[in-house]
């Protein structure tokens, strides 16, 4: 499996986010993984596409015991954010160790994971950003090693925008589109890959547990503080909407500056929806 390595994430953008993101975590996922079986010396997890770092952040906090941590990301400079920005300490007081790897992850076999004695893998916002051949390859070695997947924050090709407006659903569709985008010869799976991680690692034989995980932005959700976060995210979402389908240019400029002033006058909400898929090894009640 390969990262997206044409896609740089700014640390900025991360930043801004990552409140949202421990918000919209699914924490019913964390019962089955206090569970998984783990070596005398502790947890080892590795978090793929770690960015700079934001699920360790809030993940390792959660966990009781010592934790290795093994970070990936093709960016050496998220890389060093992510490994000086870790909690030192677990839930219960436990040590915890960080070690980064830089570069794609083609390497991430069964035998690579039973080598290293990975407990849990890990990654926020990524699945959408894969192919489903990549799945497939994430799924093998997770099954291969027996080995679970916590795969948090997948865009789920919903959003809800309040006060409503008549250009919402071609704005929502051509996003879709673009998400699910030919890119250097790769057809990402955008928001169609929690589905397809399901039945993927349904099929390879490991328990599947899906949970909501929407981000709920503005006025009466999280007491109005997200105004930058929401012009960010309608700046994205409209620019790659635009993308898709340049006709809708004209009227997206237009319904881009409404939505802005809504946001910025405290009068707009929104919800973006995503899914948090824990997958562990055993029948379909090991997700339970």
């Amino acid at each position: 499996m390969t990262t997206p390595a044409g896609t740089r994430f700014a640390p900025q953008w991360l930043a801004l986010r990552e409140e949202a993101d421990a918000a919209a975590r699914a924490v019913a996922l964390l019962g089955p993984l206090r569970h998984v079986p783990r070596q005398e010396s502790g947890l080892v997890i590795r978090d793929l596409g770690c960015g700079t770092g934001s699920m360790g952040r809030w993940l390792a906090p959660r966990l009781a015991g010592a934790q290795h941590w093994i970070l990936h990301d093709h960016d050496p400079d998220l890389l060093t954010l992510a490994a000086t920005r870790m909690p030192r300490r677990g839930a219960d007081g436990g040590r915890v160790t960080v070690e980064t790897r830089c570069g794609d992850l083609a390497g991430l076999t069964a035998a690579e994971l039973s080598g290293t004695r990975t407990d849990l893998v890990t990654a926020s916002a990524l699945l959408d950003l894969l192919t489903r051949e990549e799945v497939e390859r994430l799924a093998a070695a997770c099954a291969g090693a027996g080995c679970p997947a916590l795969l948090a924050l997948s865009v789920a090709g919903r959003v809800e925008l309040m006060p409503a407006d008549p250009l919402d659903a071609a704005i929502g569709s051509a996003f879709n589109d673009h998400q699910r985008r030919l890119e250097r010869g790769r057809r990402l799976l955008g928001p169609d890959a929690v589905a397809a991680a399901r039945e993927i690692f349904t099929r390879h034989g490991m328990a599947v547990r899906v949970q909501p995980s929407p981000w709920r932005l503005g006025p009466g959700f999280r007491g109005g503080a997200d105004t930058a976060l929401m012009a960010q995210w309608l700046r994205g979402w409209v620019g790659a909407a635009r993308e898709q389908r340049p006709d809708l240019a004209p009227r997206a400029t237009a319904y881009l500056r409404r939505r802005l002033d809504a946001c910025e006058a405290g009068e707009l909400r929104v919800v973006v929806h995503h899914s948090d898929l824990l997958a562990l090894p055993g029948p379909p009640d090991a997700a339970a």
